[in-house]
């Protein structure tokens, strides 16, 4: 331990301290000796109720089947609420699919009018080409033999830039096909799940309900037993009472 200093009080300091605080205990005391309640003076009644055990037994029959269609009811609408949002969640989802439909259906439409007319475009740039060349051909035998046909060649290319549009259009459609197949599938995938999600809590919102009406009934009972314990007891000192002359 190290060094410390050791500082007597100041007795003066000290002794008035000490006085004011035994004044105020002092005052303490007087004012809770003036201020004591006095004797309580009441006038003997009867306690209890006015009703009799067993209305107040159909009393509580009639709470616990209030409580039970009430709870019921609260249930019903709360499952009516919760469908008619899923529905209408489901009706969005379904007009959003629509209007993406729809959007496809005329973007397909304007690309096939486009594709006629640069087919028209280029039938008829191919056909003006073959006309020049129909002109600008020699009329002999041994040339038109010895020359590879250019109408044919240009028949030959549009028909396979015809194919080959085809064949790309036939792709793309098919290609959409399949994106429209899985959209259907994962929303009836998505739409089955949210299913079986409402029946799982369906099911235990009933077990919950079961579970709270039986501990009700429980109670109920333990009530009912402990009410005929009592009577039970209470009746032997009763039966004189009417009787009593004093």
């Amino acid at each position: 331990v190290g060094p410390y200093v050791l500082v007597s009080p100041n007795e003066t300091r000290r002794k008035q301290l000490q006085q004011i605080a035994k004044k105020e205990l002092d005052d303490l005391e007087r004012w809770k000796k003036e201020h004591r309640p006095g004797p309580i003076m009441l006038v003997p009644q009867r306690l209890g109720g006015n009703e009799s055990e067993a209305q107040v037994r159909q009393n509580q029959q009639m709470i616990l089947m209030q409580s039970k269609y009430q709870k019921k009811h609260k249930r019903e609408e709360y499952i009516k609420a919760r469908k008619a949002a899923e529905e209408a969640e489901i009706l969005k989802k379904k007009a959003i699919q629509r209007e993406k439909a729809e959007r496809l259906e005329v973007k397909k439409r304007q690309e096939r009018q486009r594709r006629e007319m640069f087919l028209e475009d280029q039938k008829y740039k191919t056909n003006e080409l073959l006309s020049r060349l129909d002109t600008g051909v020699p009329k002999s035998d041994s040339c038109q033999i010895a020359s590879p046909g250019p109408e044919s060649t240009a028949w030959k290319r549009s028909h396979a830039y015809k194919q080959a549009l085809r064949e790309d259009e036939n792709r793309r459609l098919e290609e959409m096909k399949q994106e429209q197949q899985r959209k259907a599938e994962l929303m009836e995938f998505k739409q089955k799940q949210e299913e079986e999600a409402r029946t799982r809590a369906h099911q235990k919102e009933q077990r919950s309900c079961l579970q709270s009406l039986f501990i009700f009934c429980c109670i109920l009972r333990v009530n009912n037993a402990f009410l005929d314990r009592l009577q039970n007891k209470t009746q032997p000192s009763n039966i004189y009472q009417p009787g009593y002359t004093g």
